[in-house]
C-alpha cells in the first residue's frame, strides 16, 4: 500500500468520529512519526510504498483512533508552544488555549529588569507544559510548579529533562497547601469542567484523559481558584500577578470572586475562538 491510499483509508475509517480534514489531520501526525517524514514530503510521496513493518504500526495507530484513543497517547507525545511533551494518561494532553496564556505571560514577564530574582510558580503541573516553555523562554527566571498527583510530577521531570530546563517540583495539594515563599507570578490551570458539562466532551476525552485534572463539582465549582486566590494573597510580592485559565461560562463569577478578595486590575481575554479563557488580576 502506498501513502495516499493509507491516507485515504484513514479518511474512510475515521470520517464519522472526527470529520474529514481532521482524519487527514491525523493520518499526517502519524504517518510523520512513523515514517520519519516532514508533511510537505507526505504531500510529495503520496505513491510511495510503506514496507511491511511500517504498514502494520500505522494500521494499530488506526485501530487505536477507531476506539477513541487521543493520537497523542498514542504517539506519546504532544506539540505545545514550539515544543514537545511527553504525555500519557496521567496527564491531560496541551491545548492550545493554554499556549495563549503562556504567551500572554512571556510578553509581560520578558520584560522585566529584576528578572534574576524573577519568581514564577505553576499550580497543576499536568504534563508541564506551562512551567518548562516558561523557562524555556524566560531562562532567567526561577519556576517552580505544583501538583497532587505524583504520576503528573514524573512525566513533568521528563519533558523538564528532554527541553533542557530546570524547575523545582513540588508534590502537593493546592486546597491545604502552605509555603512560605513569594512569587512575581502565580498562574493556574485548575479543574474547571462542570459535571453538567460532561455531555458536550468528547469520548476520547472522557475514557482516556485523567477526570482528576479536569472535573469539578456542579454545586462549587470554583474550589480550586478561590483556594489558589487565597494563596496567591500570602504568596504574591506586593504587585505580583496571578494568571487563571478558566471555564467560558464562568468568567463573570471568577472576576466577582477575585474582587471580593480584594484583587485589582482585573483582566479578562477571550482566546482565538473568541471564548472567554483567560484572567489576570493584581494583588
Amino acid at each position: 500500500m502506498n501513502i495516499g491510499a493509507l491516507e485515504e483509508q484513514y479518511k474512510l475509517e475515521l470520517m464519522s468520529l472526527y470529520g474529514s480534514e481532521e482524519a487527514k489531520w491525523l493520518f499526517s501526525l502519524a504517518a510523520e512519526q512513523v515514517l520519519n517524514l516532514s508533511r510537505n514530503k507526505l504531500m510529495m510521496l503520496k505513491d510511495q510504498e510503506i514496507s511491511f513493518i511500517n504498514l502494520q504500526k500505522l494500521l494499530s495507530i488506526l485501530n487505536d483512533l477507531q476506539i477513541g484513543k487521543p493520537i497523542q497517547h498514542i504517539l506519546e507525545e504532544a506539540h505545545f508552544y514550539g515544543l514537545v511533551f511527553k504525555v500519557n494518561e496521567n496527564v491531560l494532553i496541551p491545548r492550545p488555549e493554554t499556549e495563549e496564556l503562556v504567551e500572554w505571560i512571556i510578553s509581560v514577564c520578558s520584560s522585566r529588569t529584576n528578572v534574576d530574582d524573577f519568581k514564577i510558580l505553576d499550580i497543576g503541573t499536568g504534563s508541564g507544559c506551562i512551567p518548562v516553555t516558561l523557562k524555556k523562554y524566560l531562562p532567567n527566571t526561577r519556576i517552580s510548579t505544583l501538583d497532587i498527583s505524583p504520576e503528573a510530577i514524573e512525566v513533568a521531570k521528563q519533558n523538564a529533562l528532554q527541553v533542557g530546563v530546570e524547575i523545582d517540583f513540588i508534590t502537593a495539594n493546592i486546597l491545604t497547601f502552605q509555603y512560605e515563599e513569594k512569587f512575581d507570578v502565580i498562574v493556574s490551570n485548575p479543574p474547571y469542567i462542570r459535571d453538567l458539562e460532561k455531555g458536550e466532551m468528547r469520548d476520547n476525552v472522557l475514557l482516556h484523559e485523567p477526570h482528576l485534572a479536569l472535573f469539578v463539582r456542579d454545586e462549587n465549582p470554583l474550589i480550586f481558584y478561590k483556594a489558589i486566590a487565597d494563596f496567591a494573597k500570602t504568596n504574591l510580592k506586593p504587585k505580583g500577578q496571578l494568571y487563571f485559565e478558566i471555564n467560558e461560562y464562568l468568567g463573570e463569577e471568577t472576576i466577582e470572586m477575585l474582587k471580593d478578595k480584594d484583587f485589582v486590575n482585573i483582566e479578562l481575554r477571550k482566546d482565538m475562538q473568541g471564548k472567554d479563557r483567560m484572567i489576570r488580576a493584581r494583588i
